[in-house]
């Protein structure tokens, strides 16, 4: 019994001593959960990184499923963040409070073997309508047409929609469910088109110039290119203190270099 009093002693010893050394390890950490857009999560989890690399008492948790689903997530508190790439908040997002965090491109993008020199909106309508069927009929090489695009509920889909307007989805459509599968797909069939956020444009595929305007920092800035559409994040006013403090973080200017630098255009 007396032994077992001694190691008891020790333990008790050996906390306290952790706790003297590393006062911060029995501090609970608040932790803040971000779902929705999948086009931004990539850039999100890279601002949480940042974060938390200085604020260690914050959990920060990044989570996808669409546009939708982060508004619905912030609405029923399953995320204190929801995001959302989307040209106008739908009505059931207005009794959250909201913030554009960057504006982003939506690049129409193919493969790079693909030797089209560029579309035009209507020429976009129409191949994702269905009524333009093979690449010849605007100038490339003749064969059908593979069209690529995002399942419902995504902001991406949501935002090439509502700007290339009067659209009605070709059932031919291969459906994709995050900008990351639309890219591999189109990087591995010669005759797809696809669209995806801009800053995910990387050498396995070719953004096609829109309207006589490339989808580019500059042409997005000067407002020549035509799909743009910004990111917000939306929240309930009534959240923790250590969730305000992040989306203040956001818009700071090391936040914003860091989205600047990663491919996306500044909050302004």
């Amino acid at each position: 019994m007396f032994r077992n009093h001694l190691r008891s002693l020790s333990l008790l010893s050996l906390a306290s001593v952790s706790l003297f050394l590393f006062p911060g390890c029995g501090k609970s950490r608040e932790n803040i959960t971000v779902a929705g857009s999948t086009a931004f999560q990539p850039f999100a989890e890279k601002l949480a990184d940042q974060y938390m690399s200085t604020h260690p008492d914050v959990s920060i948790t990044i989570q996808g499923g669409g546009s939708a689903l982060g508004i619905q997530s912030a609405l029923s508190g399953a995320a204190q963040i929801g995001m959302a790439d989307l040209v106008k908040l739908p009505q059931e997002a207005s009794t959250l409070k909201n913030l554009i965090v960057a504006r982003d491109g939506i690049a129409m993008v193919v493969h790079p073997n693909n030797d089209i020199k560029g579309l035009t909106t209507d020429q976009v309508r129409g191949i994702f309508n269905g009524t333009i069927k093979n690449w010849k009929e605007v100038g490339g090489n003749d064969h059908a047409i593979a069209v690529i695009s995002r399942e419902a509920g995504s902001g991406t889909r949501s935002s090439f929609e509502k700007i290339i307007g009067k659209l009605s989805l070709t059932p031919d459509a291969l459906i994709q469910d995050s900008n990351g599968t639309i890219r591999e797909t189109v990087a591995n069939d010669a005759f797809a088109i696809g669209y995806l956020s801009h800053g995910l444009v990387n050498e396995k595929i070719k953004a096609v110039p829109v309207d006589g305007a490339g989808c580019t920092e500059k042409d997005i800035a000067e407002g020549r290119y035509p799909l743009v559409r910004p990111v917000f994040l939306v929240y309930n006013p009534t959240v923790s203190p250590a969730c305000q403090a992040f989306l203040d973080y956001l818009l700071s200017e090391e936040a914003q270099t860091l989205i600047h630098k990663n491919g996306l255009i500044r909050a302004k």
